[in-house]
């Protein structure tokens, strides 16, 4: 057995800089000040990235309008969190800077809102429909490192530097610390995604599934990512649905509902 496997120590750091990333709420033990919960919500496109569109309106409005609403819906209905917006008006935010802003804000989750929509030459009449929701394909694990290196580094320095005044990112026994902490975040991204799905399928919607793939916006989250295509704005039915307010409501309570259920699962586990 390799030296570096020899001690429980990373094990440990492991736990306790994992367990303050993603459950930043109560754990049942009694605490008076409990860190809210910080949620990222990123609507996609914006400004001259804007070009994909329906019959009467554009993805990058939708996504704008649905993530605003999200926002606010998690503030007011989830008990102790708080929302990062990347954007709040039609601007172009490239995307590295989407997941930077997550990052910096030492973010819990990070959920990106988009459409879905066939080809050009199809808008507006492809039958097409349905919601997916997505996560960083294992192939880009290696972006990560970076980020979370230094979301650990900063938690372990200001929080357990007394007990673990020797750790070191750069080390052979961190780097596995920092291995486990990935593939933790990589398992979380596909758990939201699949209770955001169950929540999508609740009501009614056709399922598309949780798939990975290698999308920028989310190969170097520091933190569980998502990437949720809340209907094909191609298809006319779907996109009256995604531009009415019972729709966009519905899609709201889905995504909260699965953060709600994905943060009682942490607890439990």
């Amino acid at each position: 057995m390799p030296d570096t496997l020899k001690t429980n120590t990373p094990l440990k750091i492991v736990f306790l800089a994992f367990s303050l990333f993603s459950s930043t709420y109560a754990t049942g033990q009694t605490t008076t000040t409990i860190k809210p919960m910080v949620i990222v919500v990123d609507a996609g496109h914006g400004g001259k990235d804007g070009a994909t569109r329906g019959l009467f309106s554009k993805e990058k409005d939708v996504a704008l309008a649905t993530a605003l609403l999200l926002g606010q819906t998690i503030e007011k209905e989830i008990e102790n969190t708080k929302v990062i917006y990347t954007r709040t008006e039609d601007v172009f935010i490239p995307l590295y800077e989407r997941i930077a802003i997550a990052n910096r804000a030492h973010a819990d989750l990070f959920i990106s809102i988009h459409c879905n929509s066939m080809p050009s030459n199809m808008r507006g009449r492809t039958h097409t429909n349905g919601v997916e929701t997505f996560v960083s394909g294992s192939g880009r694990l290696g972006e990560q490192d970076v980020a979370v290196r230094e979301n650990a580094s900063i938690l372990l320095e200001k929080d357990y530097k007394s007990n673990y005044e020797g750790f070191n990112p750069d080390d052979p026994e961190s780097y596995i610390i920092l291995s486990l902490m990935k593939n933790a975040y990589r398992r979380q991204s596909i758990k939201l995604a699949s209770l955001i799905q169950q929540q999508y399928i609740k009501t009614g919607r056709v399922d598309r599934g949780v798939k990975e793939q290698s999308l920028a916006v989310l190969a170097k989250a520091g933190m569980p990512a998502v990437l949720t295509e809340i209907g094909f704005i191609s298809n006319p039915e779907e996109e009256e649905y995604i531009n009415s307010a019972a729709g966009r409501q519905e899609i709201v309570q889905n995504i909260k509902d699965a953060i709600l259920e994905y943060r009682k699962q942490m607890i439990i586990n």
